[in-house]
């Protein structure tokens, strides 16, 4: 399967990015935010839910991809400490809510309550799989 890049440039672009980093899981240490180039990094292990699998044949996957959001202007964090970089959280949603248009906030939703916002000026957000991959035994379960 080759390597899933995305671009985000506006809120409908956001959704199927937010699609595929459903359940990925990444430590804090993996966020990176860098004020003078307006740039937020988030290194993640990705499950890949676009994978078809068998009847017969289980074998889900996992692969390395970094998320980055462009025109960052401030980060808010609730429930994420930066003091603990070992901290595994797992990514649930990705949404946005307009502000002045076209910026707004971008919300990061992981699960235990936790979540990241950032102010952007626009939507500038990019997905690329950086090429690590390997294969898991278990599929994210989500309880209705």
């Amino acid at each position: 399967m080759s390597e899933l890049k995305l671009v985000a440039l506006d809120e409908e672009d956001l959704k199927v990015i937010s699609a595929h980093c459903q359940d990925a899981v990444l430590k804090t240490g993996d966020i990176a935010y860098f004020p003078a180039e307006k740039r937020l990094v988030v290194a993640m292990n990705r499950f890949v839910w676009e994978k078809k699998t068998g009847f017969f044949r289980r074998d889900y996957e996992r692969r390395r991809t970094a998320l980055h959001f462009e025109r960052v202007t401030g980060i808010k964090l609730s429930g994420v400490d930066r003091t603990r970089p070992q901290d595994v959280h797992e990514l649930l949603a990705i949404r946005f809510m307009a502000g002045e248009l076209p910026g707004g906030t971008i919300e990061l939703v992981f699960a235990g309550n936790a979540a990241m916002r950032l102010e952007v000026e626009y939507i500038e957000a990019r997905l690329a799989d950086l090429g690590a991959a390997w294969e898991t035994g278990s599929r994210p379960q989500h309880t209705t």
